[in-house]
């Protein structure tokens, strides 16, 4: 049974599109994967297997789930370090995300990057950037050579609401509209800039949405935890892009569930904010929507239960992995793979 998009909150977009079955059930999987991904990435830290410290996305999903499904294997994702979600979405392997938060010969970088550097170019994930807005500008840059090369593909960068106070977000802006870049700009809005909430220290009540018509953009503001909103608006946004309309920004509404880091107890929320925002979790609210939607609960049950086999496999994987050896810590450093700076 497919559901159709309520109302255009672009502005430009088509609200009589349609999201089919298998797609609905993709997100699913997708938003499992990745909370099952963030509750083990949770324990493994509690265990001392994750050194450093790590920034979980749960409560987030249904931005990168509905993003993921959305976009295609050639496009590109830049995102924070809060992104373990994002490169999961993209059909980059568990093990290799989990051996990188571990540090493991199997990781995506061999355990030079962690939990805050992920990048799979094969994937389309060009980078987390733990410097905040430093990968908005990149973004930019990734865009223009896929317009340059013809090739029409998107750049999608997702950030925090901090970033919107920051001058790269500005700059980046302004150069994606001036050039008519096809990237789309995804604000994950959870409220609060590490441990400050946005609103006290922002002059506009949406940090991303209020400031889109200062670059001839249309304010976007979706809920974030509605994983088909988020998937019917980037479907939008992507296709503006291909079809040489220029950039996009979106305001996704979203709330992270626990601290800004696994050092953070997040005590600085009030109580009746954290318990509203728990009530209205991504994950059973879809799976209540598929189940209404005429999805058994059998079909349920089964794409659970393999999210948390796949994750459990991935783990032990990751686990069996050995440390890098003292040789790997000066390979694959720069382009030729070796250590050597060029002049």
């Amino acid at each position: 049974m497919a559901v159709t998009a309520t109302s255009p909150r672009s502005g430009d977009g088509d609200s009589t599109l349609e999201i089919d079955k298998q797609t609905r059930l993709q997100i699913y999987r997708l938003m499992l994967d990745c909370r099952n991904l963030e509750k083990r990435a949770h324990d493994l830290f509690l265990q001392n297997l994750i050194k450093g410290t790590c920034h979980l996305a749960t409560g987030q999903e249904a931005v990168a789930a509905g993003f993921g499904a959305a976009m295609r294997p050639d496009d590109y994702t830049f995102c924070t370090y809060r992104g373990h979600h994002h490169t999961a979405v993209r059909g980059v392997s568990l093990t290799a995300i989990l051996g990188e938060l571990m540090g493991r010969e199997c990781g995506l970088l061999r355990g030079k990057g962690g939990s805050m550097h992920l990048t799979s170019v094969e994937h389309g994930v060009m980078g987390s950037y733990a410097i905040i807005g430093a990968h908005l500008p990149i973004a930019a840059g990734a865009a223009w050579s896929a317009k340059y090369r013809g090739t029409q593909q998107v750049a999608v960068c997702f950030f925090g609401d901090g970033t919107t106070n920051i001058g790269a977000f500005h700059e980046a802006l302004n150069m994606a509209v001036v050039m008519k870049l096809p990237v789309v700009f995804v604000c994950e809005n959870n409220l609060y800039m590490e441990y400050t909430p946005i609103g006290k220290v922002t002059a506009v009540a949406r940090p991303a949405a209020d400031r889109a018509g200062a670059y001839g953009l249309e304010p976007i503001v979706i809920d974030g935890n509605d994983a088909d909103e988020v998937y019917l608006t980037a479907l939008r946004a992507l296709a503006r892009a291909r079809n040489g309309e220029g950039p996009s920004l979106i305001e996704a509404v979203t709330y992270r569930h626990g601290g800004h880091s696994r050092a953070d107890p997040a005590k600085y929320r009030p109580p009746e904010e954290v318990e509203y925002w728990l009530s209205r979790d991504p994950i059973p609210a879809y799976r209540r929507r598929l189940l209404e939607s005429g999805i058994t609960e059998a079909v349920c049950l089964g794409i659970e239960e393999a999210s948390r086999r796949a994750v459990d496999v991935a783990t032990e994987e990751a686990k069996a992995s050995p440390e890098p050896s003292l040789e790997s810590a000066d390979k694959q450093l720069w382009f030729d793979g070796g250590s050597a700076w060029r002049n």
